[in-house]
């Protein structure tokens, strides 16, 4: 048996924890920039909000129906996350973190020992809230699809509670009849429009569908849905992911830059970002990738790029930013006003096999390196950071409706009259 432990809202459930008052009341969280309306908890969407509406559509609305609004409070969700992942695998040997929200766990070597599953899930359930105040609804299948559909019921469904144990095969049919197939877990908008066009509404109907018409007609991906469906085991998570094969940062920034120095300071953070992911998934780059552009709705939409090829692989940050300070000017141009500012990492190669240069010696101080991260990630990125990125970054994230990072920052650790 496998679970699917995932949070009610997270993003919502998150801003709640350090503040009880505004339990039970709308909240919505916004993108970067304070831009689109990214997460929306139950009671703003019975007040008429609707996720992924730009913010100043739904800003009237927020104001009469008295709906809390956040920037995205990115820190604070990490950590809140983090912990609530702790908590959730201590009730199984085996534990899969698919996303910042959500939670597989595998029961493989332990299920006979547990007498029910049911109670299972709302012990997990009870531990959750009371250890880090989060709410989340806990889906039990056979297969990882099944588990995912149990969660779904678990919230959608009314009578489970935040709990589903899929273990019967008529329980299983009642589910699958009463769920949509663009719902299931792997069938995208355009496969689910196609499978509608051949009278497959649900997600029963998909689930009788032999495999092999499933794989004929679209992919072997969708013919081990079909039968995970069916109780067959056919989807496993991956032990040990893949490296990427390139790596980016980048972000539209809250002020427009107009100057070159704001764009200096903006490339060298991106740069020092791409260069900490690179480091952590242990690879060199040798081939760096700048691009810079105006908003595309301006009058006259312009973007930039330039490709920096270097001689030796590196992942050291002071090196890219050398680079990239060398080849910025060709970025920049009077008059435009810049809105989206990125740097890429591409062309990776593992530091495992790092092929040496007789005539090109690597300039990657590894201790430094390693101090950098040490300390960024022990006390918050940016503890320490190259001086190219500025003090004072008018051009940063605009989150004007920010609530304090109660758990990363000792400043705005939350006081407690008693």
């Amino acid at each position: 048996m496998f679970a699917l432990v995932d949070a009610n809202a997270f993003y919502c459930s998150a801003e709640q924890v350090f503040r009880p008052d505004w339990r039970g009341r709308p909240i919505i969280v916004l993108s970067n920039n304070d831009g689109c309306i990214v997460a929306a908890n139950r009671q703003a969407k019975e007040a008429g909000i609707e996720k992924f509406l730009p913010y100043f559509q739904a800003k009237a609305l927020c104001v009469q129906r008295n709906v809390i609004v956040c920037s995205s409070n990115y820190e604070l969700y990490a950590d809140l996350s983090a912990k609530m992942m702790a908590i959730i695998g201590r009730f199984a040997p085996e534990q899969h973190v698919y996303s910042i929200d959500e939670s597989f766990l595998s029961f493989k070597h332990c299920y006979p020992a547990i007498k029910c599953l049911y109670t299972q899930g709302q012990l997990i359930r009870r531990a959750v809230w009371k250890e880090a105040r989060l709410a989340v609804c806990v889906g039990m299948g056979q297969t990882l699809t099944l588990a995912k559909i149990a969660n779904h019921a678990a919230k959608k469904i009314p009578g489970y509670q935040g709990v589903c144990v899929i273990d019967t095969a008529q329980l299983r049919n009642d589910i699958l009849r009463q769920l949509a197939v663009k719902e299931v877990w792997g069938i995208g908008r355009r496969i689910s429009k196609k499978l509608e066009l051949m009278n497959i509404r649900s997600a029963y109907d998909l689930a009788s569908m032999p495999p092999s018409l499933a794989r004929k007609q679209f992919s072997i991906e969708i013919e081990r849905t079909v039968r995970e469906l069916n109780g067959e085991v056919c989807k496993q998570w991956d032990e040990a992911r893949a490296d990427k094969k390139q790596i980016f940062s980048t972000r539209s920034v809250g002020e427009r830059i107009c100057d070159f120095e704001s764009l200096l300071q903006a490339l060298s953070k991106h740069v020092g970002i791409a260069a900490s992911k690179a480091r952590q998934q242990g690879s060199h780059c040798k081939t760096m990738l700048l691009f810079a552009s105006n908003s595309p709705h301006d009058e006259r939409p312009v973007s930039y790029k330039v490709i920096v090829h270097f001689p030796c692989p590196t992942n050291c940050t002071i090196e890219l930013t050398k680079a990239m300070t060398d080849a910025a000017p060709r970025l920049f141009s009077n008059g435009v006003r810049y809105y989206k500012i990125g740097v890429g990492l591409v062309d990776l190669t593992s530091e495992k096999h790092f092929q040496f240069d007789l005539f090109n010696t690597a300039k990657v101080n590894y201790a430094l390196m390693d101090t950098l991260d040490g300390i960024n990630q022990r006390y918050g990125r940016d503890t320490v950071f190259l001086a190219a990125q500025g003090i004072q970054q008018k051009w940063a994230m605009r989150r004007d409706l920010l609530t304090p990072q109660y758990s990363t920052q000792w400043k705005c650790l939350p006081s407690i009259k008693c």
